[in-house]
């Protein structure tokens, strides 16, 4: 017989052959015996065996059914993969969809426990509105009822007497004279009640600005971008500690590309124990930075665990062994060798390398001057409110005028959000619903729009030094430069974080070189661009620190060339010079702001900004 060809795949080992066997389907065909189909699983060689294998190499080996092994060994694989899907799963996004559903039905429970309470409220202010009322009403109405039956009685006893003297009757004269004249008499010196008994007062006092300001904070979205496994804990507290003495650990979190998280208000937990389950006191602080201190003291000496988890999960590191001695000097001496890291000793921090320093560098001495109006609804750019009407102030922010008429119309405004002021004295506003921009003499006479059909979402306006009409288009990610003939010079900008495009950008300056600076809300930063739309630089990203933002609105720009941006959403106001390098803050202590919008620079150095939290125009002294 000719010795068979082995195949490239082919092995000198053992191995079983799947064939088709007539009326008996696939089987599991014996390597060793042609044609004999294995029955037995030699579990001494963990392989298939047919019966002649039994009756020879595999006769003293144990053996079981087949059927029997496989089916054990379809359970072993079905339980790999069920461990490999849960370890591939994302449990986190099912919590986290779960914790979402949570949130919302404990919103929705708490406003709807807000709306009883105001309802309550409400009917009780009516009913003891309506109880004063009826009570006041029924002392008058007993008074008014008394005059009112007096002065009945005196008609008729002056109607007696007319008739009387009408009849020239000198005996009915007479007896009219002492029948009548004695009961007039006697109403006559009656004392009534001429003066009220109770008073028309009815009052309503409602202190509703700070509840509109508590309901306008009322409830925040706690959450962190740190993860457990990027997250780091240091100090010599992890490693040992001394008897009835304080040990400081410090954790740093992390996010999951290991950048440092700059938040507080993650979820950590901290357990010192012994093998025996004993547990240590201990104590977390929340520098609101990013960074965590855990003190801990331990009562008696030995070997502890500390076990340092964020969001129940164990950070790097975690559990960690720590030696518990009576006394420092029993502590091992301290050796750093290359790759380890040195140890020091653990202190309680005051404060934290990633946070905003409390001193902040001022060179402009500026405070509040005042403060205009009292309840502008959705304030965005200086002199609109949301009424929708324009309100105009002179230099001494003394009201003026005011203009506007709600509408879809050319003329009337929707939803103004932008305001500009022509060379030749032209208002031009911003009507984000109408999508286009009006423009209006000073007097407030409507005289064109611009824009229609092309604006999407106007936000912020501005005049560049060729009079041309800066209009930002907040929803189309779009800047539009219009002639104010309505012509379309250019216009730049797309959706995206490029630099030449936008994410929801709001408002517009030019400076001295007519150069155009846009604030994109979304990207965190503020792009200058020349008056053709070429990209020149950018400034700014997502943080508290200085020069970084939280989404900047309103810029402005001094006759130095310094730029003025509202930082939203760190309600503060700061300044640049012209390469976007951080310069300083204005001081708004003396009456902080809450998301400011649009703000605007006055010939006499003051900043005025439309303070949108708070709902009113603001004007802090700015020297230039």
């Amino acid at each position: 017989m000719e010795a068979q060809q082995a195949s490239p795949d082919s092995s000198s080992e053992e191995c079983t052959v799947l064939e088709a066997l007539p009326g008996k389907g696939t089987a599991l065909i014996c390597s060793q015996h042609k044609g004999k189909v294995s029955v037995l699983y030699c579990l001494a060689c963990e392989n298939s065996v047919c019966e002649d294998c039994m009756n020879g190499e595999h006769a003293e080996h144990p053996t079981d059914s087949l059927e029997n092994i496989v089916d054990q060994q379809l359970a072993a694989l079905q339980d790999r993969v069920d461990s490999a899907k849960n370890r591939c799963s994302l449990n986190a996004h099912h919590v986290i969809l779960s914790t979402r559903s949570s949130i919302e039905e404990d919103i929705h429970s708490s406003f709807s426990e807000l709306h009883k309470t105001l309802d309550t409220r409400k009917s009780v202010l009516l009913m003891e509105l309506e109880v004063t009322y009826g009570l006041k009403q029924k002392v008058l109405q007993a008074q008014l009822d008394t005059l009112l039956q007096e002065e009945a009685a005196i008609n008729y006893n002056c109607s007696l007497t007319g008739e009387a003297l009408d009849g020239e009757n000198k005996a009915v004269i007479l007896q009219t004279h002492k029948d009548v004249g004695e009961r007039l008499g006697d109403l006559a010196s009656q004392g009534l009640p001429l003066q009220p008994e109770e008073n028309d007062q009815l009052d309503l006092m409602m202190e509703i600005e700070g509840l509109r300001k508590s309901i306008h904070n009322l409830g925040t979205i706690v959450t962190t971008s740190a993860v457990a496994s990027q997250t780091e804990a240091s100090g010599e507290g992890l490693e040992q500690c001394v008897v009835g003495q304080p040990a400081t650990v410090v954790i740093t979190t992390r996010d999951k590309s290991g950048g440092l998280c700059k938040t507080g208000n993650a979820i950590i937990s901290a357990e010192v124990c012994t093998p025996d389950g004993s547990v240590a006191d201990g104590e977390i602080v929340d520098h609101k930075n990013g960074t965590y201190e855990f003190q801990y003291t331990v009562k008696k000496e030995g070997h502890f665990s500390l076990a340092l988890r964020l969001y129940d999960q164990h950070i790097k590191g975690s559990p960690f062994q720590i030696k518990v001695t009576s006394s420092p000097d029993d502590s091992p001496p301290t050796t750093t060798s290359p790759g380890s890291r040195s140890r020091q000793k653990g202190v309680r921090r005051g404060g934290s390398l990633f946070s905003t320093p409390k001193k902040r560098v001022n060179p402009i001495e500026d405070d509040l001057i005042f403060r205009i109006g009292t309840y502008f609804l959705n304030v965005f750019e200086i002199s609109l409110s949301c009424s929708p009407r324009m309100h105009l102030f002179d230099q001494k922010y003394k009201f003026q005028s005011r203009f506007g008429v709600r509408g879809r119309l050319p003329g009337q405004l929707q939803r103004p959000t932008g305001v500009a002021v022509h060379p030749n004295g032209d208002i031009i506003i911003a009507d984000y619903d109408n999508k286009w921009v009006s423009i209006f003499s000073s007097e407030g006479k409507y005289k064109a729009k611009l824009g229609s059909g092309r604006l999407m979402g106007p936000k912020g306006v501005s005049v560049d030094q060729n009079g041309h009409v800066i209009v930002v288009d907040n929803k189309a990610c779009t800047v539009f430069i219009f002639q104010p003939s309505g012509k379309l010079v250019t216009k730049f900008g797309s959706r995206g974080n490029g630099d030449r495009q936008f994410a929801g950008p709001h408002f517009a300056a030019v400076n001295n070189n007519n150069e155009i600076i846009i604030t994109d809300f979304h990207n965190h930063s503020v792009k200058v661009f020349n008056a053709d739309g070429e990209f020149l630089l950018k400034f700014g990203s997502n943080g508290e620190g200085n020069g970084q933002f939280n989404a900047p609105t309103g810029v402005a720009v001094d006759v130095n060339g310094n730029i003025i941006v509202a930082d939203w959403g760190n309600s503060r106001i700061q300044v640049f010079d012209g390469s976007g390098s951080f310069l300083s803050y204005i001081n708004t202590a003396a009456d902080p702001l809450y998301g400011p919008q649009g703000l605007a620079l006055t010939s006499d150095g003051h900043v005025v900004v439309a303070d949108s939290g708070n709902h009113c125009f603001k004007v802090y002294r700015y020297l230039q």
